[in-house]
């Protein structure tokens, strides 16, 4: 999935969200109305929605922020990354 999620076995909502994602990552300012409508008609909900854009927000505010500072995470930290987003993945943000 994370190589090309567009060709990965997920779900249509995932990929529908991904793809509402990556426009307000990459071409912010083509975002519209009609593109959340779209992610709605793959059967996500108002909520997810937001919710997924919220995240998202703030994950581009971090990236911009530790670029614009020349922040950087040393390679032994990488270990901790893998560690943190297994937990992620096994027991979700909440």
């Amino acid at each position: 999935m994370l190589a090309d999620y567009r060709s990965a076995p997920i779900d249509g909502k995932l990929r529908a969200t991904l793809g509402l994602l990556e426009k307000m990552t990459l071409d912010h300012h083509r975002l519209a109305a009609d593109d959340v409508r779209a992610v709605m008609s793959a059967g996500v909900s108002k909520e997810a929605i937001q919710d997924a854009l919220e995240v998202a927000f703030l994950f581009n505010v971090y990236d911009r922020l530790a670029d614009a500072m020349g922040w950087d995470v040393p390679p032994a930290a990488g270990g901790y990354y893998q560690l943190a987003a297994r937990r992620l993945l096994k027991r979700g943000y909440a």
